[in-house]
C-alpha cells in the first residue's frame, strides 16, 4: 500500500512527484509515453517565470525530472487503465498489474482536439498534423496552412515560418485568443497570411495533402487553398474517458476540484491539463501540481 501514486508526468505531475518527495511520501509515478506531456509538442516556453529570453521545452522538463530523480523518485512506464475505489483506499489498474495507494492525484493531460472534417483522419500523416515542432521541417519550402486562434497556433506558424514557402492562418472569428505580442510577431512576418471569419470545410488528397476548401462563415462563400501541409490547433480533449465512472466531469470531459485540487471522490486529487479552469499555461499547471499534493499530505494525515 503506496502513500500516493501520481498518475501522469506533464510539468504538473512532475510537480506534484517534487512535492511528493519533499514530503516524503511513498510515492509512485506512471507515465503512459514519455515525461513532458502535450507541452513537448511546442519548443520553447517564453511566460515562463524565470526565462526572460524563453526556455527549451526539453531543457525545462529535464529540470523537472531531474528534481524528482533528486528526491528519490523514478517514473514508471505504465497506462493506467482504471481507478477503483476499496474502502477508504483506491487500487489502481494498469497493464502490468494492480497496485494500491490511499491518495490518487491524476495529471492525464490531453490530446489536441480534431477538426472533425473530411479528409482529417485520411490524411492525418500524410499532410495533417498536430504538431508543427515534430513535422516542420518536412515541409520546407512547402505551402501550409495553420488552423487556430489560440497561443499553440501562433506559436506553431511561427516556427513553421523558419521552413515553409507560405503560410495560411485560418481562424473562424477576426480576433485571437492568443497573446497580443505573439500575434504582432505573426503580423510582421512576411510569410503568415491572415484567413480570418474562415473555417476548413474539407481536407483533400489522393495519398497526401493536396488542398483545403475553407468558408467564409460571415460570406458563406467557399474557397480552395491548394498546400501540402495542414497543422491543427483548436483546443484540447483531456485523457479522462479512464476516470468517467467516478470522478465528477463536465461535458467536455475535464476533471472537475475545488481549489484545493480535491475532486468529486475522497483522497482522488487532480491537476494540470485535465482539470477543468480557465486557463491552460504550465505555470499555473505547476501551481495546481503542489496544491494537489499538499491536499493529498494533508489528506493522508488525518487518516
Amino acid at each position: 500500500m503506496h502513500d500516493l501514486i501520481i498518475i501522469g508526468a506533464g510539468p504538473a505531475g512532475l510537480t506534484a512527484a517534487l512535492y511528493a518527495g519533499r514530503f516524503k511520501l511513498d510515492t509512485l509515478i506512471f507515465e503512459k509515453i514519455s515525461a513532458g506531456g502535450q507541452i513537448l509538442l511546442s519548443p520553447s516556453i517564453e511566460n515562463y517565470p524565470g526565462f526572460p529570453e524563453g526556455v527549451s521545452t526539453f531543457e525545462l522538463i529535464d529540470k523537472f525530472k531531474k528534481q524528482v530523480e533528486d528526491l528519490g523518485l523514478a517514473l514508471e512506464s505504465k497506462e493506467v487503465l482504471e481507478v477503483i475505489p476499496e474502502g477508504k483506499f483506491y487500487r489502481v489498474k494498469t497493464q502490468d498489474g494492480d497496485f494500491e495507494a490511499k491518495t490518487v492525484v491524476v495529471a492525464s493531460g490531453a490530446q489536441p482536439k480534431k477538426l472533425g472534417v473530411k479528409g482529417e483522419d485520411r490524411l492525418t500523416g500524410r499532410g495533417v498534423s498536430y504538431c508543427g515542432t515534430c513535422d516542420g521541417p518536412l515541409f520546407r519550402d512547402k505551402d501550409v496552412i495553420v488552423v487556430g486562434g489560440g497561443d499553440r497556433a501562433i506559436e506553431d506558424a511561427l516556427f513553421l515560418a523558419t521552413y515553409a514557402r507560405s503560410i495560411y492562418l485560418v481562424h473562424r472569428r477576426d480576433a485571437f485568443r492568443a497573446a497580443s505580442i505573439l500575434v504582432d510577431k505573426a503580423r510582421a512576418n512576411p510569410k503568415i497570411k491572415f484567413v480570418l471569419d474562415s473555417v476548413i470545410e474539407e481536407i483533400s488528397g489522393e495519398s497526401r495533402v493536396e488542398a483545403v476548401r475553407i468558408k467564409n462563415v460571415k460570406t458563406l462563400q467557399s474557397s480552395e487553398i491548394t498546400c501540402q501541409g495542414v497543422f491543427i490547433f483548436v483546443g484540447i480533449t483531456p485523457n479522462t474517458a479512464w476516470v468517467k465512472n467516478i470522478l465528477e466531469r463536465d461535458e467536455f470531459g475535464f476533471i472537475i476540484t475545488d481549489q484545493a485540487m480535491r475532486a468529486s471522490k475522497e483522497g482522488i486529487f487532480a491537476c494540470g491539463d485535465c482539470v477543468k479552469k480557465s486557463l491552460y499555461q504550465v505555470v499555473n499547471a505547476c501551481g495546481e501540481g503542489a496544491v494537489a499534493v499538499d491536499s493529498a499530505h494533508k489528506y493522508l494525515l488525518k487518516l
